[in-house]
C-alpha cells in the first residue's frame, strides 16, 4: 500500500503536481567519452543505451546549496543587476579544498527576487562571470519552502524542538511538504543542465534539500552524488516525530557519501536508519559504511574548518587596527569576555547574560573589571519566538547592569547591528574569553575564529604596540552542545541549562594562569589552522571519489516509485532465474543435485505458520518421485521438526542444524557429523548467553541439540545489536579454547561446532554421488540467508577446481535482491516455489514459459 506522505508525488514526478516555467536557456553539457545522457528537457530519463558526442570538458565539481555565494543588488534608477562574490559564504571558500583541475559550479538560488522577464540575462551572466546557476523559486513556493516546511518543521525539529501544542512550534503541514519537494526537484532540474554524469560530482548542502539526491539518482543511477548536513542530526525518538521520517532518510541514503560534523549526528542518523529502515552498519578500515540494496553509502565524520586566509586579511585591515585601538581605550583596565550569536531561540543568549549575573554575583570583586561583550547578528527568520528571545534578552541585560552597573561601567553590552567583518575580528583580539552558549548547534564557528584572532598578526601587534614573538593566549567557554566542542579539547565545556555551571566556567577561564592559557591556545591554534576549510573540503571529496569508484563495475536497476525510489546495484551476471532458463538444462539432465533451505527460502521468513503448507507438500512430493532427482532440505532447525514435517518422503534427505545432522531418506538413520561430540562448552556458554538474554528484553535462546542461538528480532534493534556485539566479545573470549565457532547473524548471535557448515553438508552429497558413479550433472541451490553463502561459495569452488568428475551445470539461486556469491535471485519464497514447480511438472513450465519475464529492465 502506497504511503499518503507520497502519494501525491507521484504527480509531481510526472510534472503534473506544480507547474513552474522551464530554465530560460539549456545549458551545454559535454561528454569526455561516449555514455550516457538524459533529454535535457524531460523529467524521466536514466541510465538507458544513448549516443553522445565526444568533446573535451574538464570535469566538474557542482556545489548545491540553498543560496548561492552571491550577492546581488539591482540599481533602480538604471534597471541593472550588479553582482558580486559572498566572502563570507562557506561555499565559495571550500573552492580552496578542491583541485585546480576541476571545475567548480555552484547551483543555488539568490537572495533577492528576480522578475521572470529578467531570469535569462541575470542566468547567463551569473554562469558566464561567477559559473553560477540560480534556481529562481517563486515568491508563494519559496515562503512554503523556506519560511514553511524549512524553518517550521525541518529546523526546530533537528534542533530538539517538537510542536507539543498549537502555540508552541508548528504542526506538520502537507502542502509545505509538498512545496519542499517541489523546491527539490527545481533544483534537481538545474543540476542536470550542467552535469556530465560521468564524470563530474555532485556535492549537497544542508537539510534545504534533503530529497534531492533521490530525485538526481533517480535520473542518473551512477551518479556521483555526496550531502554534507550542517545542522544537528536528532537521537531517533526525535526523528521518528517526522511523519515523512522515511521518505528523508530513504532520499539520503541515495547519496554515496553522508557528512555530518561530529559523531553524535552520525550515530543517530545510524540508529534512525536501523530502527526505521532495518538497516545495520559495520566499520572497515576506518570508515563507516551501511550497505544499502547492493550500494555502499559512506559515512563521513569530519567538522568543517574556517577560512584562514579570509580571518588573517581582515586582521590586517586598517579598519581593524583603528577598531582595536577604540576598543583598548574604550574598556581600559577591563577584561573583555565576548560573545558572537544569531538572534536565535537556539543560541542561549539568555542563559548566557544569566551566568554574567550569576558570575558577578559570586565574585564580587570582578565588578567594574568583567565586561560581557554580546554582539547580536541579524536574526535570519522573524517570528513570536525570536521577538520573545530579543525582548527577553534586553530585559535581562538592563536588569544586570542597573545592579551591577557603576558610574561609566556596563558589565553587558549589546551590539544589536550589522557588525562588519573587521570589526569583529577587532572584538576577539581583545577579548580574553570567548563564551559560545548554545543549547543546540550544527557547528559554530565562532571559536575558531576567536583563536585565529587572538594569534594576531603584523598589522594587529603593531597597533597593540607588542613584538611578534610574543606569546599568545586564548580562553574558550563552549556549550557542549555545539559540533566544534569535541574537537576544542583545551576549552571549558560547560552545559548551557545549568546557569552556575556556567557562571563557574566563566569563572575559571577568567582566573587560568598565563602559561595555562598559552598552553590551551597552542592546542587549539596547531588544530583550527591545519584543519581549515580547504582540508574538509578536500578530505570530504577524496572520500567521495573513494565511496564512487565501483560505480561501473555493477550493474544497476532502478525500483520503487516516488521517494521510495532507489538502486539496486549488483555485480556483472547476476540475474533472475527465470523457468525458460533453468528449464532446458534441467531437462536435459540425468544426475540432479537439489539443494533448498528452509525458512525464508521455502516458507517466507515473517509466515506466521512454519508447517509447509500443501502446495510445498505436493512440490516436493513430485521433485522426490523423480529418479533422476537427489533432494535435499539444508536447515538451520532441529532434526525432530524436519523429520515429523518430511516423514512421508522416502527419497527426501535432510541436513539438521547447518548439517550436523544428515539423514538420506525418512528410512535411514541420522548421520551426525565427525566433529567431537562433547557439548561441554553448553555449559560454559549457556550462563553468559542467560544473562544477555535477562538484560534484553524480547530476546531468547534457541537450544539445538549441537548448537545455542541467541534470538533477538523482537528486542530493540539499536540495544539487541549492540548487545549482540558484546555477546559476541565475551562469547569468544570464554570459549576460546574450545572447539566452537561463535558468529553473528541476522538477528542472532550462535554457538557452534567448528566444522559445521551448510557448505560442508553440500560437498558431502556431491562426493558421494560422484564416488557412487552418479556424479551430478545439475545442482540446484537456493537459499536467503548467511549460512546459505557458505552454499554457493562451495559451489564456486567446485566450478574452479573441477573436483567432480564431470562440470555440472550450476544454478545458485539466494532469495532477495542483495549482493550474494549466488549467480540468480528470486524475489521471494512464492517465486521459489513456482520455479520448483515448474520443473516439477514439465507441462506446467511449458504453458508458463512463454509468459515468464523480467520484472527491472537493467539500465547498463
Amino acid at each position: 500500500m502506497v504511503s499518503n506522505s507520497f502519494i501525491s508525488l507521484l504527480d509531481l514526478e510526472s510534472g503534473d503536481m506544480f507547474k513552474f516555467p522551464k530554465s530560460p536557456r539549456a545549458i551545454p553539457r559535454t561528454m569526455t567519452a561516449p555514455g550516457i545522457i538524459a533529454d535535457m528537457d524531460g523529467d524521466g530519463g536514466n541510465d538507458g543505451d544513448s549516443d553522445a558526442s565526444l568533446a573535451e570538458s574538464r570535469q566538474k565539481t557542482i556545489i548545491v546549496a540553498n543560496l548561492l555565494p552571491i550577492h546581488a543588488q539591482k540599481d533602480l534608477k538604471s534597471g541593472r543587476w550588479s553582482f558580486g562574490l559572498d566572502e563570507d559564504s562557506l561555499l565559495l571558500q571550500l573552492k580552496d579544498g578542491v583541485s585546480s583541475d576541476v571545475d567548480v559550479v555552484y547551483v543555488g538560488s539568490l537572495k533577492v527576487d528576480v522578475e521572470a522577464s529578467e531570469h535569462e540575462e541575470v542566468a547567463r551572466k551569473l554562469l558566464d562571470e561567477f559559473n553560477c546557476v540560480p534556481t529562481f523559486l517563486p515568491c508563494e513556493l519559496e515562503k512554503k519552502f523556506y519560511h514553511g516546511f524549512c524553518k517550521q518543521n525541518l529546523w526546530p525539529l533537528f534542533h530538539y524542538m517538537l510542536p507539543v501544542c498549537s502555540n508552541h512550534g508548528n504542526l506538520f503541514d502537507r502542502s509545505l511538504w509538498q512545496a519542499y519537494v517541489s523546491v527539490n526537484k527545481i533544483f534537481a532540474d538545474k543540476v542536470m543542465e550542467v552535469l556530465n554524469p560521468e564524470e563530474d560530482y555532485v556535492w549537497v548542502h544542508d537539510y534545504h534539500l534533503m530529497v534531492l539526491p533521490t530525485l538526481l539518482r533517480r535520473r542518473f543511477h551512477r551518479v556521483k552524488l555526496g550531502f554534507f548536513l550542517h545542522s544537528p542530526f536528532p537521537s531517533s525518538e526525535i526523528y521518528q516525530t517526522l511523519p515523512v521520517r522515511e521518505e528523508i532518510l530513504k532520499a539520503l541514503l541515495n547519496a554515496d557519501s553522508i557528512g555530518f560534523h561530529t559523531f553524535d549526528y552520525a550515530r543517530h542518523f545510524l540508529s534512525c536508519c536501523n530502527r526505521m529502515l532495518g538497516l545495520d552498519y559495520e566499520s572497515k578500515q576506518g570508515y563507516i559504511g551501511l550497505e544499502y540494496f547492493g550500494r555502499t553509502v559512506y559515512i563521513k565524520i569530519l567538522p568543517v574548518g574556517i577560512h584562514m586566509g579570509r580571518i588573517e586579511s581582515a586582521l590586517n585591515h586598517p579598519s581593524s587596527s583603528l577598531k582595536v585601538k577604540e576598543i583598548q581605550e574604550q574598556f581600559k583596565g577591563k577584561k573583555l569576555i565576548v560573545g558572537a550569536d544569531d538572534m536565535d531561540i537556539f543560541k542561549g543568549i539568555s542563559l548566557k547574560l544569566l551566568a554574567m549575573e550569576k558570575l558577578l554575583h559570586q565574585h564580587p570583586g570582578m565588578q567594574g573589571e568583567v565586561v560581557l561583550v554580546q554582539i547580536l547578528n541579524p536574526a535570519r527568520t522573524l517570528g513570536k519566538d525570536v521577538e520573545e528571545a530579543k525582548k527577553e534578552i534586553y530585559m535581562t541585560a538592563g536588569r544586570v547592569n542597573r545592579v551591577f552597573g557603576l558610574d561609566g561601567y556596563d558589565p553587558v553590552v549589546l551590539i544589536d547591528r550589522h557588525v562588519p567583518f573587521y570589526e569583529k575580528t577587532a572584538y576577539y583580539a581583545m577579548a580574553e574569553c570567548c563564551i559560545v552558549n548554545a543549547v543546540r548547534d550544527g557547528m559554530n564557528l565562532i571559536p575558531y575564529k576567536y583563536i585565529v584572532c587572538r594569534q594576531g598578526s603584523p598589522l594587529l601587534d603593531e597597533a597593540l604596540e607588542v613584538t611578534s614573538e610574543s606569546p599568545r593566549s586564548s580562553t574558550l567557554v563552549v556549550s557542549e552542545f555545539i559540533g566544534c566542542s569535541p574537537s576544542l579539547s583545551g576549552a571549558i565545556r560547560v552545559n548551557p541549562w545549568d546557569v552556575d555551571a556556567v557562571a563557574n566556567g566563566l569563572a575559571l577561564g577568567m582566573s587560568l594562569s598565563g602559561l595555562e592559557k598559552q598552553l590551551r591556545h597552542k592546542k587549539h591554534y596547531q588544530y583550527v589552522s591545519s584543519h581549515d576549510i580547504a582540508y574538509w573540503a578536500s578530505s570530504f571529496l577524496q572520500d567521495l571519489e573513494r565511496a564512487c569508484k565501483d560505480h561501473y563495475s555493477k550493474r544497476c536497476w532502478g525500483m520503487g516509485i516516488g521517494l521510495n525510489f532507489r538502486v539496486l546495484s549488483l555485480p556483472h551476471g547476476f540475474r533472475k532465474l527465470s523457468l525458460d532458463h533453468i528449464f532446458p538444462a534441467y531437462s536435459r539432465t540425468s544426475r540432479r543435485a537439489i539443494f533448498l533451505d528452509y525458512d525464508g527460502t521455502l516458507v517466507p521468513q515473517c509466515s506466521l505458520t512454519i508447517t509447509p503448507g500443501p502446495e510445498l507438500i505436493s512440490i516436493l512430493r513430485k521433485l522426490c518421485s523423480d529418479p533422476k532427482n537427489t533432494v535435499f532440505i539444508v536447515s538451520g532447525r532441529g532434526r525432530n521438526s524436519l523429520s515429523n514435517w518430511f516423514s512421508e518422503y522416502e527419497n527426501l534427505g535432510i541436513a539438521a542444524e547447518h548439517g550436523y545432522f544428515v539423514r538420506w531418506s525418512s528410512s535411514s538413520n541420522w548421520e551426525t557429523s565427525s566433529v567431537a561430540g562433547d557439548f561441554g562448552w553448553k555449559r560454559i556458554a549457556a550462563p553468559v548467553m542467560q544473562l544477555y538474554t535477562e538484560a534484553t528484553d524480547g530476546s531468547y535462546i534457541e537450544t539445538k541439540e549441537s548448537a545455542l542461538v541467541w534470538q533477538h528480532q523482537h528486542a530493540d534493534p539499536c540495544f539487541a545489536s549492540w548487545q549482540a556485539i558484546e555477546m559476541l566479545d565475551h562469547l569468544e573470549n570464554v570459549l576460546a579454547n574450545e572447539p566452537v565457532h561463535v558468529k553473528k547473524g541476522q538477528h542472532i548471535v550462535e554457538v557452534k561446532p567448528q566444522g559445521v557448515t551448510k557448505g560442508l553438508v553440500m560437498e558431502k552429497v556431491l562426493s558421494t554421488m560422484s564416488s557412487t558413479g552418479k556424479a551430478a550433472d545439475f545442482v540446484l541451490c537456493i537459499g536467503d540467508d548467511r549460512s546459505d553463502e557458505d552454499m554457493f561459495e562451495s559451489l564456486s569452488n567446485i566450478t574452479i577446481t573441477s573436483s567432480l568428475h564431470t562440470s555440472p551445470e550450476i544454478f545458485a539461486c539466494t532469495v532477495g535482491q542483495k549482493p550474494s556469491l549466488a549467480k540468480y535471485y528470486l524475489e521471494e519464497a512464492a517465486n521459489v516455489l513456482r520455479v520448483l514447480r515448474g520443473l516439477a511438472s514439465a507441462e506446467e513450465l511449458k504453458s508458463m514459459s512463454s509468459t515468464e519475464t523480467v520484472v527491472f529492465s537493467e539500465s547498463g
